[in-house]
């Protein structure tokens, strides 16, 4: 029954009991004041009553037809609301999820099922811990209820998980209803799926620190890592380079073809530079037609001018765009942290002062801040792209110098030793070369070489009849820290046929202790093939006798530094007898190098070493040069 009804029907009732009591009234006065017959009377109450039922019943009529009229409309209204409701619910693109007060999932909309990917059946009665990305921690959702105990609501981004496993961002809201007794009855989440603006967020940041036609870091994030990379170099004590890159007549290019084409070939020169840097290299474009290089750990000059010559060279090939071919060159300019620059912005500044000098001195080069370093470092890169000229170009020689038995006074062995005959300098110093060698990575290449060379000339002269019974080949640090340095001398005298025994392989003290454990692997495997081996500058670094006794190692030989006192320098005696000494009771040979006298000589000898090499027994000379009658006097 209605809230009309009742109120009709109440209403009625009254009525009823007002007429009764006003006909019991009437009647009342009716029998005091009127002689009337118990008939009469009678008919008049019965007549009364029949009218108050007959008026009773048209009011209640009267007021059902006014709930009738008034009530459909509001009820009407209601379904209507409801209806509205339930569509918006159930339309909505956001996701809705409401628990009850256990935290059981008990409705959720076509919105949450599409987000998700749950059917609406897989998740009722579930909570919603289903969806848990693992994202968060304890504290987040401690939190998150606390929030709702306290404010009845909470809002905020969280990382949920599809059905299909895919972890993705929301912007979630979650609200407590309560019931007449403010007790909680519901839980209702509503929540968005982020991930398109998570995506475009990301791209604007991209954006913002990305040069839009290279895709390379632009000046900004550049400047960012500069500052970054110095504030770590400064910590490890490192050194930084930076190299401003400009390409040289680019406006030429936009002018006569278009700046179609040039923003073409922007692209393919930042693709070719991509391809030139190793890790810790950050190449950026600053605008226009200028790169920039980042350099971290870059501890020389002669590093940062190397990577110069790289990046010139790689432009000389020409760029392909479309149906032509361009040339193109560039200048570039290079600033050193900490020795040009404590800072980004000045690193940058003398960088773009160097770049200046570069194009003021035709274009298509590299120019140093400091112009003592700028010379240094040119004359060292085109010594190491000279090199590469003489390998290809069979511009190196092997020299020999003979090694004597001191006592005998008799040529017993040579020092294989490398140089350089430069077509238009002549010979040039081992001195000048090998350091740079060593810095660009061709001292291996050239150290096997060598010992190639010699083997072979080995061979020759053992054919020829020639008494020796060594020739020593140097092995770099470089080359002796492969692994692969077994196999290929093994295959250096597989290929020349040399009896190993004839072959020695001089290793420097440092270039031992600075792996010590794998120097004494490498040295056992090569003494298995039946080379000889010798430390070489000993007495320059920093042995241990405790390893030093472990090595397999025939021979010491004293650097000739230490021989360059004897016989007046105290010291220097004191430390070549100690080392003889110490070389004796371990069983091994002891060679002496850079003897450049007669007295040196004599005093070696006294002090029993074996050998002896230096400009005193002869220098360094082709093969067919040496002297093997010369017999030098000692005593």
């Amino acid at each position: 029954m209605t809230v009309y009804r009742r109120i009709a029907l109440r209403t009625a009732l009254l009525y009823l009991l007002l007429s009764v009591v006003w006909l019991q009234l009437v009647g009342y006065l009716l029998s005091s004041f009127f002689d009337q017959s118990a008939d009469r009377l009678r008919w008049l109450l019965i007549n009364g009553y029949a009218w108050v039922l007959v008026s009773a019943g048209l009011i209640f009529l009267t007021r059902v037809r006014m709930s009738r009229f008034f009530g459909p409309g509001e009820h009407s209204a209601d379904r209507e609301r409801l209806r509205q409701a339930a569509a918006v619910f159930d339309c909505t693109r956001e996701g809705v999820l409401v628990t009850d007060r256990n935290g059981l999932i008990v409705h959720v909309n076509r919105a949450f099922m599409a987000i998700t990917g749950y059917g609406r059946d897989e998740v009722l009665g579930q909570r919603p811990n289903l969806f848990k990305s693992g994202r968060h921690g304890p504290d987040f959702y401690r939190d998150m209820f606390v929030a709702l105990d306290s404010l009845g609501e909470w809002s905020g981004e969280i990382w949920n998980r599809r059905k299909s496993g895919e972890i993705y961002p929301q912007w979630q809201t979650i609200r407590v209803v309560r019931d007449d007794n403010g007790q909680v009855s519901h839980y209702v989440a509503v929540f968005s799926d982020i991930s398109a603006i998570k995506d475009s967020e990301h791209e604007l940041a991209h954006l913002a620190h990305h040069d839009p036609l290279t895709g390379l870091p632009n000046r900004l994030l550049f400047s960012d890592r500069t500052e970054q990379a110095l504030a770590s170099a400064q910590l490890h004590k490192r050194g930084c380079a930076l190299l401003l890159v400009d390409l040289d007549h680019f406006k030429n290019i936009n002018d006569s073809l278009g700046h179609n084409v040039g923003d073409e070939l922007l692209k393919g020169v930042a693709e070719r530079f991509r391809g030139l840097f190793a890790p810790g290299v950050t190449l950026a474009r600053l605008g226009g037609d200028e790169f920039a290089v980042l350099v971290e750990n870059c501890a020389q000059p002669g590093q940062a001018a190397v990577l110069a010559r790289r990046i010139l060279d790689a432009l000389k090939e020409p760029l392909r765009l479309d149906q032509q071919s361009l040339f193109i060159n560039a200048s570039i300019g290079i600033s050193l942290f900490p020795g040009d620059a404590l800072s980004a912005g000045q690193l940058l500044r003398n960088a773009d002062s160097a770049l200046f000098k570069a194009k003021s001195a035709g274009r298509d080069g590299y120019a140093l801040y400091t112009e003592e370093l700028t010379v240094h470092a040119q004359q060292r890169v085109e010594i190491a792209s000279e090199l590469r000229l003489a390998l290809q170009q069979q511009q190196l020689r092997v020299h020999y110098q003979p090694v004597y038995d001191l006592a005998s006074s008799r040529l017993i062995g040579v020092e294989a030793l490398v140089r350089w005959e430069h077509p238009t300098r002549g010979l040039v110093s081992p001195a000048e070369f090998i350091p740079i060698a060593e810095r660009v990575g061709l001292i291996a290449q050239i150290d096997a070489w060598v010992m190639d060379q010699a083997c072979r000339q080995m061979c020759r002269w053992q054919q020829a009849g020639v008494a020796l019974s060594f020739v020593a080949v140097n092995v770099s640090s470089r080359l002796f820290a492969h692994r692969e340095l077994y196999e290929q001398v093994a295959k250096v005298l597989h290929d020349t046929g040399l009896d190993p025994a004839c072959l020695e392989l001089e290793v420097t003290e440092s270039a031992v202790m600075e792996d010590p454990e794998v120097a004494l692997e490498q040295m056992h495997r090569l003494r298995e093939l039946g080379v000889r081996l010798a430390i070489d500058d000993f007495g320059t670094g920093y042995s241990s006798l405790l390893r030093l006794k472990r090595l397999p190692v025939q021979k010491l030989k004293i650097d000739q530094g230490f021989v360059a006192g004897l016989p007046w320098d105290e010291d220097d005696a004191a430390i070549v007898r100690v080392i003889i000494a110490l070389a004796h009771s371990m069983g091994m040979q002891v060679h002496a190098e850079g003897i450049e006298q007669r007295e040196q000589a004599a005093f070696l000898l006294e002090q029993a070493c074996e050998l002896g090499q230096g400009y005193w027994f002869g220098r360094p000379v082709a093969a067919q040069q040496l002297d093997w009658d010369r017999a030098p006097a000692i005593a």
